[in-house]
């Protein structure tokens, strides 16, 4: 899975560059500074709230905190929470408001409004999966790898009071699975035992074997040796009294007690709540109303027609054999993979970036400050990584970077869509996106750092269909390798709706996408057990790229010989992410504008 690791935050600025603000967002009267104080206000009783986001975004002013966030007493607080800045958003009146207030103000409603709705459903009742799940990533910030920091003895003993936590979430995750079982909220029996291993790799019987030790393997220069000794002591005990125990009981749970009420069937339409809680993420992931039957409808129709244009390249070449012999074709043959080191291969990459640069200055008439680099994925996540964009610091210290993951040179396959990968993940896609969101200082914060699914990776596939415009997918097999991707993307809205509405099973699902794309059993299964433990989140990136899409051709269309390309792209990034709704309010305000 292509993932930006932002936690959903976003980035930009065109303060910096001073350039006029112009259509849907122009501000006319004066900025209200009661508004701003409480999208301010917003932002930092989130921050308290969910004390990881912080972590994540470099805030450590609440790196000792975990909130027991399945609990019924955190539940309430979240719930007062949204509603209670929902009353104080509804106080101001949005037309006495400057247009750059009415569109935070916009926003900020659809946003509290959404989050709200979330709470007429228990999805507490399956508190983690293989994939987005606690106890993954409190590995992942106890590794010191992570956000979590280990630069000064507070840091590590902000990280002991965080992990004493841990126990309590872990019990209370337990006690909701259960709740679940009674109310026939389960979770599939494939997902979990993918789960059961992965709480089971984390029991030893030596501390200093743990992933939790890591930190002290590591121990800054600066520390005294009284500090070393206290902290090893500390770690070691953290490690046999609360983490061994606590994934020791969330292994013993899951495999004894939980699995065997789990379910054989796939979808959300398979338990009580299920229907409405689909239709519910359907819209907080896509931001639209479309439908779970549209979406489908619309995925068929996409798969049909990008199907169509990959046979058109199939007989361009000449292959002889159907579209799956082609797949297996530009998987095997030799001529694909001519790579001999990791650094041809990022080589590859820049060459990609150098040649559409002069078509980018044409596009795009507002870039980033924030630095860019390509590197290679660390060895020690290489294997379990998947290509991925890295965001920059807000203030330009930390470059954004575009991470490939390169475990043999020599296997490195060019029809993998190597040109579509670099303009989703790295320019003009996430790069271009969040740091020009998260540099520009005049957004409230909740803008800045905050995001919408279907806007980012919307935002980041619509660049993937810009790659001819930018004088790239000139070689055929790009060209295949970027409908590959697109087909992927298309190939989601099937079977994501067919296994949560249709009852569509796992196999049936994994069958399709490998029918249709270029991808492994292996890489099928782990993606249909992706939508399987986290529906319609994979609906929001070909909603928003063909949102988008649509969005420019009516630009292009009712303004004519006006109609600038670069300008519709500032346009669509100026403000940052905000709900697809929102964007086509604003946009046809642009529109109107330039008449």
């Amino acid at each position: 899975m292509r993932k930006i690791l932002l936690l959903l935050c976003l980035a930009g600025t065109f303060t910096a560059c001073k350039q006029p603000k112009s259509g849907g967002s122009t501000t006319t009267g004066i900025a209200n500074k009661d508004i701003a104080k409480v999208f301010d206000d917003y932002y930092e009783d989130r921050l308290k709230l969910y004390p990881m986001e912080a972590t994540s975004i470099g805030d450590n002013r609440y790196n000792d905190l975990l909130p027991n966030d399945g609990s019924a007493a955190f539940i309430k607080q979240s719930h007062d929470f949204y509603a209670g800045y929902l009353d104080k958003i509804k106080a101001f009146k949005r037309d006495e408001l400057n247009d750059e207030d009415k569109l935070s103000y916009d926003i900020f409603i659809y946003e509290m409004n959404i989050a709200l709705d979330g709470y007429k459903y228990h999805f507490e009742y399956m508190p983690f999966n293989q994939m987005f799940s606690l106890p993954l990533t409190i590995g992942q910030y106890g590794s010191g790898t992570s956000a979590q920091p280990f630069k000064t003895v507070k840091d590590y003993d902000d990280w002991l009071k965080r992990l004493s936590a841990f126990q309590l979430w872990a019990d209370t995750a337990k006690a909701n699975f259960s709740k679940g079982i009674k109310a026939g909220d389960v979770m599939p029996k494939a997902l979990i035992v993918k789960m059961i291993p992965q709480m089971e790799s984390m029991v030893v019987s030596d501390p200093a074997k743990s992933l939790f030790y890591t930190p002290v393997t590591n121990f800054p220069k600066s520390f005294t040796d009284a500090d070393k000794k206290r902290l090893t002591d500390d770690y070691k005990k953290a490690i046999l009294t609360v983490v061994v125990p606590t994934y020791k009981g969330l292994a013993d749970y899951l495999k004894n007690q939980y699995l065997p009420h789990t379910r054989s069937t796939s979808g959300y339409s398979a338990i009580p709540d299920g229907p409405g809680m689909y239709k519910y993420l359907v819209k907080q992931q896509t931001t639209t109303d479309k439908t779970p039957e549209e979406i489908y409808q619309l995925g068929l129709k996409e798969v049909a027609r990008i199907r169509g244009e990959m046979d058109s390249i199939k007989n361009k070449v000449g292959f002889k054999g159907d579209l799956k012999s082609f797949f297996e074709y530009m998987k095997t043959d030799p001529k694909f993979t001519p790579y001999k080191t990791p650094k041809q291969v990022l080589d590859a990459f820049e060459n990609i970036h150098q040649r559409m640069k002069p078509n980018l200055e044409k596009m795009f008439s507002h870039v980033p400050k924030t630095p860019f680099e390509i590197r290679q994925t660390e060895a020690f996540r290489a294997a379990s990584a998947s290509a991925e964009y890295n965001q920059g610091s807000a203030d330009g210290t930390r470059p954004g970077i575009f991470y490939v993951p390169i475990l043999d040179a020599t296997k490195f396959n060019i029809t993998s869509g190597m040109e579509s990968l670099f303009l989703h993940e790295a320019i003009p896609g996430h790069h271009y996106q969040i740091s020009l969101t998260q540099e520009n200082t005049s957004l409230p914060k909740f803008r800045r750092f905050g995001g919408d699914n279907a806007y980012v990776e919307g935002w980041a596939l619509y660049c993937e269909s810009l790659g001819k415009e930018l004088g790239l997918f000139a070689d055929p097999y790009q060209h295949m390798g970027a409908l590959g991707d697109e087909i992927h993307r298309a190939i989601r809205l099937v079977v994501d709706v067919a296994i949560h509405t249709k009852g569509m099973t796992r196999e049936q699902a994994i069958k399709y996408m490998t029918d249709n794309e270029q991808i492994s059993e292996e890489g099928a299964t782990a993606e249909i057990e992706r939508y399987m433990a986290i529906p319609a989140q994979a609906l929001g990136y070909k909603i928003g790229a063909l949102k988008i899409r649509e969005l420019r051709t009516r630009a292009a269309n009712q303004l004519g010989s006006k109609f600038n390309v670069a300008e519709f792209h500032n346009q669509i990034l100026k403000d940052g992410s905000m709900p697809l709704s929102v964007l086509e309010t604003k946009i046809d305000a642009w529109i109107a504008t330039q008449k």
